[in-house]
C-alpha cells in the first residue's frame, strides 16, 4: 500500500541538536549572572537535583520539558533568596532567553531541499518530544501539523502521539512512516504503532535493539528515492 503520511522527529534529525543547547544554556547562564546575582552563573549541574524533585513529585513534567525548565528555574531563584513574585518574572524572562536561543538552529544542508520536494508529494508531519517550533524556525510551511509531548502529555516512543499522528493525517498506519535518529523512541516507537519506520543514521553506527528498522538512511537527500521505490514496489 502507497505512502501517504511522512512525520519527522526534529532534533537530531533536521538539525545537529547538541551546539544549539549548549549555546542555549551558555546563554541562559550569562543572562542569570548579569539579571539574577543572588544566583549568579550557576552551573547547569546545580539545577539537576531541583529537576528530579520535580520530577519524582510530577512525573507527567518530563513530558513537559518546557514547563520543566520554568520550574526548576523558579525553584532554583526561590533558593537563592528571591521572592515569590520577583523569582517568578525572573523564571519567565530566563527561560524566554533560553528558548530564543534554542531556536537559533543550523539545519542540515539537505533539510529544506528534501523537506521541499516531499511536501509536493505527501503530507508531513511533525513528532517531537523537544520545544523546537517548526513556525519559529520557518518550517510550518512544510507540515500540516506539529505534535509535541509538552502538549499531548506524553512522548514517544508511547504510540498515543503516533496514533494522533494518523488522526491528523487521516491515513491509516500501513500508509504512514516515521523518520527519526533515536532507535527506541522514533524506530520502535512508530513500529508499535503500526508505521514503518526509517532511521536515521548519518554516523553509521550498528544496530543495537530488538527488531529492525524498516529502512535506514546516512542522509535526508535519501529520502525521496527510497520513498519512490516503496511506492513502486
Amino acid at each position: 500500500m502507497s505512502i501517504r503520511l511522512i512525520t519527522f522527529d526534529l532534533d537530531d534529525t533536521l538539525w545537529n541538536v547538541a551546539p544549539v543547547i549548549e549555546g542555549a544554556e551558555a546563554e541562559l547562564r550569562d543572562w542569570l549572572g548579569r539579571h539574577a546575582p543572588l544566583l549568579g552563573a550557576v552551573p547547569v549541574e546545580h539545577l539537576w537535583p531541583i529537576r528530579a524533585r520535580l520530577v519524582e513529585g510530577e512525573p507527567a513534567l518530563k513530558h513537559r520539558i518546557s514547563e520543566l525548565r520554568r520550574r526548576v528555574l523558579l525553584h532554583a531563584l526561590e533558593e537563592a533568596g528571591y521572592p515569590a513574585a520577583e523569582a517568578r518574572e525572573l523564571a519567565e524572562q530566563a527561560f524566554a532567553t533560553f528558548l530564543a536561543a534554542r531556536h537559533r538552529i543550523e539545519f542540515f544542508p539537505e533539510t529544506q531541499p528534501t523537506l521541499e520536494i516531499l511536501a509536493d508529494r505527501y503530507v508531513l508531519g511533525v513528532l517531537t518530544n523537544g520545544n523546537a517550533d517548526v513556525r519559529r524556525l520557518g518550517l510550518a510551511d512544510y507540515f500540516r501539523f506539529a505534535l509535541c509531548a509538552e502538549e499531548l502529555g506524553i512522548g514517544k516512543p508511547d504510540p498515543q502521539p503516533f496514533r494522533e499522528a494518523l488522526r491528523r493525517g487521516g491515513v491509516p498506519a500501513d500508509q504512514a512512516v516515521h523518520i527519526g535518529d533515536h532507535p527506541d523512541d522514533d524506530i520502535q516507537g512508530a513500529q508499535r504503532a503500526g508505521l514503518r519506520a526509517i532511521w536515521y543514521n548519518p554516523a553509521g553506527k550498528p544496530w543495537s535493539h530488538d527488531g529492525a528498522p524498516d529502512a535506514q538512511i546516512a542522509s535526508l537527500a535519501e529520502l525521496p528515492a527510497l520513498l519512490g521505490r516503496w511506492q513502486a514496489g
